[in-house]
């Protein structure tokens, strides 16, 4: 993905988090071993519409650094109407590492602008064809969109972001009844290799809610 995260969306009409040395390996997830005090994710200027969200995707920002007004900056200059994720995961190169910013997309229950409808950008070794326009429309309407920042195809992402992605999205399929199967990384839709080769998928799949 390039530096913009390689997005071309349809359908586009916080306060941080603080998290725990730096290995990329996942932790397994439980109260006494999550340094963070937060016990829910809950939206603060709306209430969750039941059955709105019915999956989660997985993004790296394709960049080895950056903060949320950097990635912001970038949606806005591809023509989007702000930060098109609903959670974003620092690495700390700019945002804290395992810090988490909870969106406005989130916060306003907002859809996402977070999966491609093209594979522009992409790279040639992909033959996964990409998601009609349609199809990422309904995936930005519906799935909530979770951003790593760092570059997954050079570089292992921290065991702080690991932790706290593995957490949110078991927090947010417990709240809203989203299965293991609904949960993609972007590289599953469309032709984009995000997160990126580095991402642990076997023991991200490990620790999510089955």
């Amino acid at each position: 993905m390039t530096g913009a995260t390689g997005i071309l969306l349809l359908g586009d009409k916080g306060a941080p988090l603080a998290v725990a040395a730096v290995n990329p390996q996942i932790l397994t997830v439980t109260p006494a071993a999550r340094p963070t005090t937060l016990s829910t994710i809950a939206p603060r200027e709306r209430t969750i519409t039941a059955g709105n969200w019915t999956s989660i995707v997985i993004h790296h920002s394709a960049t080895l650094g950056g903060d949320v007004a950097s990635i912001e900056r970038n949606h806005k200059s591809a023509g989007l109407s702000g930060l098109g994720y609903h959670f974003v995961i620092g690495n700390g190169q700019g945002l804290g590492d395992g810090t988490v910013h909870v969106g406005y997309r989130w916060n306003r229950q907002l859809p996402g602008a977070h999966v491609a409808s093209t594979a522009a950008g992409s790279s040639s070794t992909l033959t996964r064809a990409a998601l009609t326009p349609s199809d990422a429309d309904q995936f930005n309407r519906h799935s909530v969109g979770v951003c790593l920042i760092g570059n997954g195809n050079r570089r292992e992402f921290t065991e702080r972001q690991m932790r706290e992605l593995v957490w949110i999205v078991r927090e947010l399929q417990g709240q809203l009844d989203i299965p293991a199967s609904r949960v993609y990384l972007h590289s599953d839709l469309s032709a984009i290799e995000s997160p990126g080769k580095l991402f642990p998928t076997a023991e991200f799949e490990a620790q999510i809610r089955r």
